[in-house]
């Protein structure tokens, strides 16, 4: 049996923190800062709900609907992304990791999932109820850690926080325009109380700017996009396995998986390339930056979604044209390439060949539309054809410099 007396001289272990903890403020310039294993689940559990939401959308544009489709993937995927885009800032700036912190951020995976079995029902029978409750959920929890925080703090500081707790329970409450008012008016009301909740952190941190952290912030970001991008694999990986299993058509998938795949990896690879935390010096430029990522993981979801639908049409279950069918990949694969060059890429890109690298790859994308049966596998080769031409780009310019510095030597 061993001992569990320290030897005589030793120093005592370490005596374990208090369940409960102030919610003060992180510094900004906090070293070895990295995602935490609650954030980790946090991301696992968000992203059923986005592998709902995309399955619906599969079914809304296979279906013939692709317009109502991505109107109430565009309502259901905001829920998602919001929620979790304020609870990633708030956890930057005062992750203070007590019992009651991890409980309520518990409760905020119990409202995403409860999001996400409302999904079904907001698609098909355009019946909002289950989202919204969802949605309460995870805005309770989190009206509760920012009065947490205020209770900690004082000044300025404290009324930011009283802010966002006071903007988060009002939108709440504007969210019931969802149930109540007629259907017709129901996509305004989402227009509306989306600039509305966008609207909550730039009003509440004139008071003062909460001190979130840039590498935690980049980093919680890419894990997002890798589970995200993750999921979309996943997605298609077994939409090609079910079309090869039941229709025996090889063929006509093959060209279908490894264009999906050579996206995907390109997708990867141009967001990964830059180091971005750098450029996240402000609450400008990193609002703009996280805003913009709305449209970067919802295209990321639904390329996986889209290459669901082309092996749909390719089997014959799909009630859609080979080129809609092809649109549903090229779009979004477009508005990702485009969207990741405009808020993560250009600013470390040195000269026009390199700024034109991934518009150009967006415009090639879209272009691949019109391929046929091969639009997908067209699309996958002009990505990797983008990073092959970044990757060369950079390799010029390091062996004419002589050398490169991380502001010169990232490619794609």
């Amino acid at each position: 049996m061993t001992s569990t007396t320290p030897p005589p001289g030793a120093p005592a272990p370490p005596a374990p923190p208090p369940p409960l903890r102030p919610m003060t403020a992180r510094g900004r310039e906090e070293e070895h800062r990295a995602a935490t294993p609650l954030e980790l689940f946090f991301d696992l559990c968000f992203v059923v709900a986005v592998a709902q939401a995309g399955v619906e959308l599969v079914h809304a544009v296979a279906e013939g609907h692709p317009g109502e489709g991505v109107l109430n993937y565009a309502m259901v995927f905001f829920a998602m992304w919001w929620a979790w885009m304020n609870f990633t800032w708030f956890a930057s700036a005062y992750d203070n990791d007590d019992t009651l912190y991890r409980v309520v951020t518990l409760v905020q995976i119990a409202g995403v999932l409860v999001l996400a079995a409302g999904v079904s029902k907001a698609f098909q029978d355009h019946q909002f109820l289950v989202v919204w409750l969802g949605y309460l959920i995870m805005r309770l929890a989190l009206i509760t850690q920012w009065l947490r925080a205020a209770a900690s703090t004082t000044g300025a500081e404290r009324r930011t926080a009283l802010r966002y707790a006071g903007g988060v329970a009002l939108c709440q409450v504007g969210w019931l325009g969802l149930l109540v008012l007629p259907e017709g008016a129901r996509a305004w009301t989402f227009l509306v109380m989306a600039i509305a909740e966008m609207a909550v952190p730039t009003w509440a941190e004139r008071a003062r700017t909460t001190p979130w952290h840039p590498h935690h912030i980049s980093e919680r970001y890419g894990l997002f996009t890798i589970i995200v991008l993750g999921e979309t694999i996943a997605a298609a990986t077994v939409a090609v396995k079910s079309g090869i299993d039941e229709n025996d058509a090889l063929g006509e998938l093959l060209p279908i998986a490894v264009g999906g795949l050579l996206l995907v990896f390109a997708a990867w690879w141009i967001y990964f390339v830059v180091p971005i935390h750098g450029h996240l010096a402000s609450n400008k430029q990193a609002f703009l930056w996280g805003y913009g990522h709305y449209l970067i993981f919802a295209s990321a979801a639904a390329i996986g979604a889209g290459i669901e639908v082309a092996v749909e049409q390719a089997v014959g279950k799909a009630h859609i044209s080979e080129t809609a069918a092809s649109a549903a990949v090229t779009i979004p694969g477009a508005v990702y390439f485009f969207t990741v060059w405009a808020l993560h890429s250009r600013f470390f890109k040195v000269g026009l060949a390199q700024q034109l690298v991934l518009p150009v790859t967006a415009l090639a994308v879209l272009a691949c539309t019109f391929a046929g049966r091969w639009a997908v596998l067209a699309a996958g080769v002009a990505a990797a054809l983008a990073v092959a031409t970044g990757v060369t780009l950079t390799s010029r310019m390091v062996r004419a410099d002589g050398a490169g510095n991380s502001r010169d030597t990232h490619a794609a």
